[in-house]
């Protein structure tokens, strides 16, 4: 069961809370309505690797490759390319 705590009693006893979310999440709501999750860092990992999935480029169908290939970025976003030419790590 996933408890439901308002953020104004999150920060009242905040480390009541951490314990208890090393056993279950706990849904911090905000104005009545959801609004975060705190969870173990043990299944906030394993919850993470569920969403990563990788593909060969040499998978995708022709079509597909090509409009990649084809692609324009937005305007406005120039500065992910200083991004990716000051990140040293391989890719």
């Amino acid at each position: 069961m996933v408890s439901r705590v308002p953020a104004a009693a999150i920060s009242k006893n905040f480390g009541a809370y951490q314990d208890s979310a090393l056993r279950e999440p706990v849904v911090i709501t905000k104005n009545g309505r959801p609004r975060t999750v705190l969870m173990a860092y043990e299944d906030f990992v394993r919850l993470s690797k569920l969403e990563r999935t990788v593909e060969l480029t040499s998978a995708l169908p022709a079509g597909e490759l090509a409009a990649i290939e084809n692609s324009e970025m937005e305007d406005g976003l120039e500065y992910l390319d200083q991004e990716l030419a000051a990140d040293d790590v391989p890719r």
